[in-house]
């Protein structure tokens, strides 16, 4: 069976990513979704609410692929996250030319530590071109709406901690 592993901090997870998660399934039979635990950085949501989104999510955008989709969380090399599942896959997402540098380092990297592991890139569709993580973010705690950024469960679970942070700011 053909896994792969799809690392990321998903905080929170956006349809691009998913739209990069269906096309990855069409090349894999299983894909693993880890949920990178950074203690270095103060993500909006924690681990264990990112990856409850990431079911969620799954099961809305994409729920003829749901079960062959794993979600979980990991800490440390994403090298040693493919080993405990037994991928020899990493996805990679690109939005535009711009991510590509970072990601060949990244994936140089992984294939010094681990030869036998190889990344495949998967181009996210030209609509979802936009979208990151830290946009979606912003634009929540900023008393934006996420709609049709994030699939509509983690849209709900966002807005409801931007509110339980503060009092989203607003210009008039």
């Amino acid at each position: 069976m053909r896994v792969a592993i799809y690392p990321g901090s998903f905080d929170p997870i956006t349809l691009g990513h998913l739209d990069v998660l269906r096309r990855s399934l069409g090349v894999f039979e299983r894909v693993v979704v880890a949920v990178l635990v950074n203690p270095k950085k103060a993500p909006m949501l924690d681990v264990d609410a990112r990856v409850a989104a990431i079911v969620s999510g799954v099961k809305e955008a994409l729920p003829d692929l749901a079960d062959r989709v794993d979600v979980r969380p990991f800490a440390g090399l994403t090298v040693d996250a493919c080993r405990e599942v037994g991928a020899r896959y990493v996805v990679r997402g690109l939005r535009a030319v711009s991510d590509f540098e970072a990601e060949l380092q990244m994936a140089h990297m992984n294939h010094r530590l681990a030869p036998d592991i190889d990344t495949v890139f998967f181009m996210t569709a030209l609509e979802y071109g936009y979208l990151s993580s830290s946009l979606v973010r912003e634009i929540v705690r900023f008393g934006g709406d996420p709609t049709g950024m994030v699939p509509p469960s983690v849209a709900e679970r966002l807005v409801a901690v931007a509110a339980a942070e503060e009092t989203p700011v607003r210009v008039r």
